[in-house]
């Protein structure tokens, strides 16, 4: 008996729930299925399905051995579409959403050399702070910021984000320096709109608690403007550092409560199937795997 035809004759059982259906989908008989799956259970000693003239039924032993066997054979399929790949050229047009500031600051140098290295890619970059549904609107990869929730969706990491509550020495000059997150409340506040709501960090509390209502408040959809609007003088702002980064390195911004900093959001990477994963999907995420640095470049300013 080969265990892994015994195994996804199981699954496939299983997942379409009748011997037939699995043999038209395995392209073998209802026989051979059905003896591969008597072997299974013989080799494990453990009945794993229930038959009925109509239907089938799992047992207690197979449910856990489905959940096991699926991912074994997802594993299986993941190395060897990963070594098809390597014998496979990226080609064909890559559509990626990436959030609007990140990618006006940080994707043309990765995206110049990534086509470099795969002269046959085509890229379609679409710029967009929503979340757009990467299936429904044809994305092959979508780059994310923030603190993601489980889905169908596959996500790698490849970054940290810091958020720095920063302003201008010369608004610091005017107004202070404030020294714990409740004397933000004397000040003026440039609030990026989509700022999570539900967050329970002491310093975004106060900001969306404390003067959330205030008329010396700045609100807006965009980091960049903000951060410009810190660099002139407006007030304080609460930014990723792959925004703010350049403008605290060269002195036009000063980091304020360091030691209130919410926990860091982290870039990911998102895509919708790990199986029969396109080469020029999987050559991208290779690639942008580690572009950035550990720390990323725009964190290197301290």
């Amino acid at each position: 008996m080969d265990r892994i035809d015994a195994m996804r004759a199981f699954v496939t059982v299983v997942n379409d729930g009748t011997f037939t259906h699995a043999a038209d989908r395995l392209g073998m008989s209802p026989q051979l299925v059905s003896k591969y799956v008597s072997q299974l259970e013989q080799h494990l000693g453990v009945r794993l399905l229930n038959r009925t003239t109509r239907r089938i039924h799992l047992t207690e032993a197979g449910t856990r051995y489905h959940q096991r066997a699926q991912q074994v054979l997802n594993d299986i399929d993941d190395m060897e579409n990963h070594l098809d790949d390597l014998q496979t050229r990226a080609q064909g047009l890559l559509r990626i959403s990436a959030p609007v500031s990140f990618a006006i600051r940080h994707m043309a140098p990765l995206l110049s050399e990534f086509q470099q290295a795969h002269p046959a890619v085509g890229i379609d970059l679409q710029l967009n702070d929503r979340k757009v549904d990467i299936v429904e609107e044809g994305f092959d990869i979508a780059l994310r910021i923030g603190h993601l929730r489980s889905s169908s969706l596959i996500a790698k990491r490849l970054a940290p984000v810091r958020l720095a509550l920063c302003a201008s020495p010369a608004y610091l000059q005017q107004h202070g320096t404030p020294e714990r997150p409740e004397d933000l409340s004397n000040h003026h506040y440039l609030r990026y709109s989509y700022m999570d709501t539900d967050a329970e960090h002491p310093v975004q509390k106060w900001l969306k608690d404390g003067i959330g209502n205030s008329t010396r408040e700045m609100i807006s959809n965009n980091g960049d403007v903000l951060t410009e609007a810190a660099i002139a003088g407006a007030g304080i702002a609460l930014q990723p550092t792959f925004i703010a980064g350049a403008a605290i390195k060269e002195g036009k911004l000063k980091i304020i409560l360091p030691e209130h900093e919410p926990e860091p959001m982290a870039l990911y990477a998102v895509y919708a199937h790990r199986q029969l994963l396109a080469s020029k999907v999987r050559s991208f995420i290779d690639f942008i795997d580690g572009f950035f640095g550990e720390p990323p470049y725009w964190d290197r300013f301290e």
